[in-house]
């Protein structure tokens, strides 16, 4: 059977045209996307962080107040660091599971 040559339904400028279209829909899509994270991040944080007022605090209170807050970032840095510590380890444990497992074989 001799093999027929299809041409294109669509040229290649229709083609083109089209891409491009596609291309400037997705780029709004993706830039409406960022901003909505953004607004949602604001919000989000203006929801659970309080604002810091330092106003008519006198030094002492400021050293305290910054000394509080070096402890509430050194938590979470531990929190973060475990958490990091533990999926590396369970990634790890995965791929050692699955070269041992039979079925990789």
């Amino acid at each position: 059977m001799p093999e027929v040559e299809r041409k294109s339904k669509i040229t290649a400028s229709r083609k083109l045209l089209l891409k491009s279209l596609m291309l400037a829909k997705a780029k709004e899509c993706w830039e409406q996307e960022i901003e909505e994270r953004e607004a949602e991040k604001s919000r989000y944080l203006a929801e659970r962080i309080p604002t810091l007022q330092t106003r008519g605090l006198s030094l002492s209170a400021l050293q305290d107040l910054c000394r509080e807050l070096h402890a509430k970032v050194e938590v979470v840095d531990e929190e973060r660091y475990d958490i990091e510590a533990m999926s590396g380890m369970e990634g790890r444990k995965k791929m050692f599971d699955a070269a041992k497992s039979p079925t990789s074989q």
